[in-house]
């Protein structure tokens, strides 16, 4: 059998260009796709970070990265947008970047058996392939494969914009583009691809409803047997706290001591007092409705009025802001707020901190609890899509679980999620026992990228 060849189109791809956790996926997914086989290569714009290297580069053993290069589109301070909002000329940027992914395929004469295609920004190429392409022979055994990372951004461009992406008129209906008299990406992608999948099982579920479908819920049932929900996972060899050279002292599972160093290091460089026996909260979040800050916000003054350390790392909405520094000026002594992004300070919270807070409104998958898993640091969740998959309540009768959860989207829950672990965390042998096991959890990329090859397979199988 022939090896899959399968093009994976990203808006952005670390280490190349990142912003949330869709980076880390187009980044990391590949690479796991080629141990087991498949042929694969990246696709993405040519941004600012790299605007000054070759239009191909490679990570794996041999992915080839194609850069589509446009100064004008893509040399710019921010990927999307700046602090004025999103730019006014994205669609023009995307729509170009769309077709000239698929003609950097035929220019590099690589027939992809599968175009993998990922959220708004990549849309348009099942759009394309259908209508512009349609009659190409070089695509004319080319499937799709759409993945929704986070269904609240859908790619929305007044009415107005539509001759830009080059189409007919006859597409904005209700059934192609049209939502509400606007355009939007993200739906047309929905309608136009071979196969819908998102970042977790029960985020495919959640979606389908009107609390989480962000209006798309109608569509999205429509195609519902084309939809599937397959995990995140995380790139092991880059978050291993044995090899990890930013945190303080490296350690594993099999000699867990430096973690308590890197604890007592955290609390240094934080200003708090260096204490090993109490409990070490952390958050590393873009600071948002989302990710469940107004939830923390109504009990965040009960919190850290506990006998608890906290330290938050993260940017976002002003509001959540002028909160956090309220807070660090009443709770000094126990609290240290860092509105900034700081990748090296944020491995060293998943390596210090005893527990990590992810009280999401919603999660398609989450990254976060992963990543704290291999660094022994236990997640309090709301269960909510990705996290509903991999956090699970904590049992001391049966010596089971992963974190502690709560569901209704309440700060009460939360603060009772809260009083659960502290009280876990005073039985040390119990609580040395727990982030063993945490520890030893597999989301390694292996695992899902076998699900993605299977549902190649599987989208390829069905014919045209």
């Amino acid at each position: 059998m022939e090896r899959l060849k399968i093009l994976f189109a990203s808006s952005a791809v670390a280490p190349f260009a990142k912003t949330s956790g869709l980076a880390d996926v187009s980044g990391s997914l590949p690479i796991a796709l080629e141990e087991l086989g498949v042929d694969i290569r990246v696709v993405m714009p040519k941004y600012a970070s790299v605007a000054n290297g070759p239009d191909e580069t490679t990570i794996g053993k041999n992915i080839k990265v194609y850069f589509v290069p446009h100064e004008d589109y893509f040399v710019r301070k921010e990927l999307y947008g700046d602090k004025f909002g999103d730019y006014r000329d994205n669609l023009d940027r995307f729509s170009f970047f769309c077709r000239e992914a698929l003609e950097r395929c035929k220019r590099e004469n690589f027939r992809p058996d599968i175009i993998h295609c990922h959220d708004w920004q990549t849309a348009l190429i099942p759009v394309y392939l259908s209508t512009l392409y349609k009659y190409d022979p070089f695509f004319a055994k080319t499937k799709t494969l759409f993945t929704i990372h986070n269904l609240a951004y859908q790619g929305l461009f007044a009415k107005e914009e539509f001759p830009k992406m080059g189409l007919d008129w006859v597409l904005f209906h209700i059934n192609y583009f049209e939502f509400y008299g606007k355009i939007n990406l993200m739906k047309a992608g929905i309608v136009y691809s071979d196969a819908i999948s998102t970042v977790s099982p029960s985020y495919a579920k959640e979606i389908l409803t009107k609390e989480a479908g962000c209006g798309l819920e109608g569509v999205l049932k429509t195609r519902e047997k084309d939809l599937y929900g397959i995990l995140n996972g995380i790139d092991c060899t880059v978050w291993d706290p044995a090899t990890d050279k930013k945190i303080s002292k490296n350690y594993s599972v099999d000699d867990i001591a430096g973690k308590y160093v890197n604890k007592e290091c955290l609390q240094k460089e934080t200003g708090l007092a260096v204490d090993r026996d109490i409990p070490f909260f952390g958050i590393v979040s873009r600071l948002a409705e989302q990710k469940g800050l107004d939830v923390l916000g109504e009990i965040i003054d009960q919190f850290l009025s506990l006998k608890v350390q906290f330290v938050l790392l993260g940017t976002g909405e002003h509001k959540y802001h002028v909160l956090m520094q309220k807070m660090a000026k009443k709770h000094k002594k126990n609290t240290s707020v860092n509105l900034k992004f700081d990748a090296a300070l944020a491995d060293r919270i998943y390596a210090g901190c005893d527990l990590f807070l992810m009280p999401s409104k919603y999660e398609p998958c989450g990254l976060n609890q992963l990543i704290c898993f291999r660094y022994g640091t236990v997640p309090v969740a709301r269960l909510s899509g990705g996290l509903k998959d991999t956090v699970t309540e904590f049992d001391a009768a049966h010596d089971t679980g992963s974190g502690f959860t709560f569901q209704d989207h309440k700060g009460k829950d939360l603060l009772a999620a809260i009083k659960r672990a502290i009280s876990a965390y005073r039985d040390k042998p119990q609580w040395k026992a727990l982030m063993a096991r945490v520890m030893k959890l597999d989301f390694s990329w292996r695992n899902s990228a076998r699900d993605y090859i299977d549902l190649y397979t599987d989208i390829l199988n069905r014919g045209s």
